[in-house]
């Protein structure tokens, strides 16, 4: 059985519902469609306060992605410590880091050349 191919503008508004639905915090949209040689189209970002809520956000994103796309991540892996969570949806890869893991690797600034945009958290 083939494969349904999910446009990356409903998959990135689905992971955006997921992340907001757990109060996940500064999300940035990374866009890596400009770049060569990347290995995605986008990348997602966010953080959490703890571990428990990095769980709850990468558990969030892939049900709600499951639920409305019926799309399941290609791989996932960093969930065993919950410090930083990547979820690969090929195009679409989601980071949900706790904030000192993010402000550590600093993915904003690797991918610098990429088209960085911020999305206001719509529980504030």
């Amino acid at each position: 059985m083939a494969k349904k191919i999910v446009s990356s503008d409903l998959l990135i508004t689905e992971v955006i519902k997921g992340i907001e639905d757990v109060k996940g915090e500064n999300i940035s949209i990374i866009d890596l469609r400009e770049i060569e040689n990347t290995v995605c189209e986008y990348f997602i970002l966010c953080d959490g306060t703890s571990n428990t809520q990095v769980s709850a956000i990468a558990a969030s994103v892939q049900k709600n992605v499951s639920k409305s796309l019926k799309d399941k991540p290609w791989h996932v892996e960093g969930d065993s410590n919950a410090e930083w969570i990547l979820i690969d949806y090929v195009n679409v890869v989601v980071h949900v880091f706790q904030k000192h893991v993010r402000e550590f690797y600093k993915l904003e600034e690797l991918w610098g050349d990429g088209k960085i945009t911020n999305i206001e958290n719509a529980y504030k």
